[in-house]
């Protein structure tokens, strides 16, 4: 799939590359910090494949969803964990 599909990242539109997984369309938003850990410190993305659970965030309503796992779709809503 080529072009762009639109995203809601904590209710704002953006714009990102389709085909990609969730993961790296954050990156490329330069959103870095995808959750906080107990102490509030930013998580992101370690593996790349799932197996770090790092990239935990909600989507479409689902929480604790691995954003390296699942390609973007048009009209997504995610929620960064706090």
């Amino acid at each position: 799939m080529s072009g762009d599909v639109t995203i809601h990242l904590d209710g704002v539109p953006r714009r990102v590359p389709a085909g990609v997984t969730l993961a790296a369309a954050l990156c490329n938003l330069e959103h870095l910090a995808f959750r906080r850990d107990l102490g509030g410190g930013p998580r992101a993305p370690l593996c790349g494949m799932g197996t770090c659970f790092e990239c935990r965030l909600s989507v479409d309503g689902v929480a604790g969803t691995r954003a390296c796992l699942i390609e973007v779709h048009e009209g997504m809503r995610v929620e960064l964990t706090r």
